[in-house]
């Protein structure tokens, strides 16, 4: 059974970090792209980033761009997304997501298999 575990959510205050992990469980990972998608309260879910399977090409949503850092650890089958100078605005549950095309998309469409989310709270 393929399952993707997200970790790393909590609470914090604003302009504080936080790093999120993603585990992928029951097979390699390494030759999908990866991402990173958030729904906040009453909100669509939305992209945050993504990374090329090599972990060469990485994208961001223009609101977390110099603020979010993606990453991943082939030889763990994981990925991380490093959250620095949080705001208010993203406080949401973050979803991590495996698309199994080599090529980078953002749209959730595109995305094969899915965790079940890790909340993070920014308090103001």
């Amino acid at each position: 059974q393929v399952q993707l575990v997200e970790s790393g959510g909590g609470l914090v205050q604003t302009g504080g970090s936080l790093r999120l992990s993603c585990a992928a469980l029951g097979r390699s990972f390494s030759r999908y792209t990866m991402g990173w998608f958030r729904q906040a309260p009453g909100k669509e879910r939305e992209f945050v980033a993504a990374i090329s399977w090599s972990g060469g090409s990485t994208y961001y949503s223009d609101s977390v761009t110099g603020r979010f850092t993606i990453s991943r650890d082939h030889a763990k089958n994981t990925m991380s997304l490093q959250m620095n100078s949080l705001k208010p605005e993203d406080t949401a549950v973050y979803y991590c997501a495996a698309d199994r095309s080599l090529a980078v998309r953002t749209t959730q469409a595109s995305y094969d298999y899915w965790g079940q989310g890790t909340q993070v709270t920014v308090s103001s």
